[in-house]
Formats: structure tokens, sequence, C-alpha cells
């Protein structure tokens, strides 16, 4: 698709947004409104280039028809993917989107896939989807906590965290393994489990 000027992409971002909420389609003088425009010459000729770019298009002759052709997909980004069980580096690109629709409404949440059966003990199978939440800056974490956590120099890895002092303690979960004890300068938490997606079932985090 051919890119688009910053007038066409203001009026088309403000589309999107205002159909996605209202689902239907605005008048001329709304976008006239929503640009700052006081003629409608300008939007025309804008939503012609939006609609030979294919962009939208409307059915000709009928009021209020306009369409978006092209959705941007919604819902929490999948990162990558987290090796059950072990300490892997994972990929921090965006390779997925997973539609959680109104089942989980956490602001800039994200997710990893689960490889390998290492966390089946814990009812999270290779496939699933863990679902994360982010962490600010000066937020506690509970003790026991299931974090997804960046240890410096190897990868990311989900345990159990708990803050002794100035270190942490990452059990396995259900006891398997090993608790690795670490300076909390050599760790970073990247997110706290609220969920694991299954196919087509979400299994919430107690809280």
């Amino acid at each position: 698709m051919e890119s688009l000027t910053r007038a066409q992409q203001e009026l088309y971002d403000w589309l999107v947004e205002y159909i996605e909420t209202t689902q239907h389609a605005p008048s001329i003088r709304q976008m006239m409104r929503a640009m700052n425009l006081r003629s409608p010459a300008p939007i025309q000729s804008r939503l012609e280039r939006l609609r030979n770019k294919g962009y939208i298009d409307w059915t000709d002759g009928k009021a209020r028809t306009l369409r978006i052709l092209h959705h941007k997909p919604k819902g929490v980004p999948v990162l990558g993917e987290l090796v059950a069980g072990e300490v892997e580096e994972i990929l921090e690109t965006e390779v997925a989107k997973l539609d959680l629709g109104q089942i989980i409404k956490q602001p800039n949440a994200f997710a990893l896939r689960v490889m390998g059966d290492n966390l089946t003990d814990n009812l999270i199978a290779g496939g699933d989807i863990l679902v994360l939440r982010p962490v600010s800056g000066d937020e506690i974490i509970p003790d026991g906590e299931l974090v997804a956590i960046r240890v410096d120099g190897e990868g990311v890895t989900l345990k159990s965290y708990t803050e002794v002092g100035d270190k942490v303690i990452l059990k396995p979960l259900k006891g398997k393994g090993e608790p690795m004890e670490l300076k909390i300068s050599d760790v970073e938490i990247q997110g706290i489990l609220i969920g694991i997606w299954r196919g087509q079932q979400t299994v919430p985090m107690e809280e």
C-alpha cells in the first residue's frame, strides 16, 4: 500500500478510532471539526486519496457508508518464546497479536509463548501463551509472585520471586530444580504473570 502524507495519516487514524468506538461512520462536518478545518474541500480531497490508496471505501450515493479496509491488529503483543524451566534469551520483537477482547484489560500487557513441557506440574503446557503485565520502577513485588525475569548474561526465565535484602531468590515453579540467589542488580523483571492463554481459553491468575 502507498504511504500516506501527514494530513492523510491524521485523518485515517481519526477515522479508525471513531469507527471502532462508535461502530458507524462520521459525517463530513464531524471530520472537519476533528481536523480543525472550516471547509469540506480538504476533507473530501483526503478521503479520495485514502480511497485511491486502498485504505478506505464507501458506497457512492449513500451517506455514512465509509468503512476501513485495513484494520491494525488489536490485542496483546506476543513478543517471543520462553523455554519452560530454562533461562533463555528471548526475541523481543512482536511476532503476533493475541486479541483477548474484554478478558484482560491491563494496559501495556504483553505475552510470551511457552516452549517445552517443564512447567506441566503448574498447569502450564508447551504452546500456552503467558500473559504478563509490565512492572513500574518503584513497584514492590510480593513474595512468591510469578514473574518473567531477565538474568544478566543469561536470558529470561519464569520463576517465583522473593527479595531478601539486596538479593533476590528465584525459585522454580513447584519446587523443581534449585533456587537461584542473585543480586538485585543482576536481574530485571520483564513482567508479572496475570493469565495463561490456551487455545480458546484464558486462565486468569489468582489475585
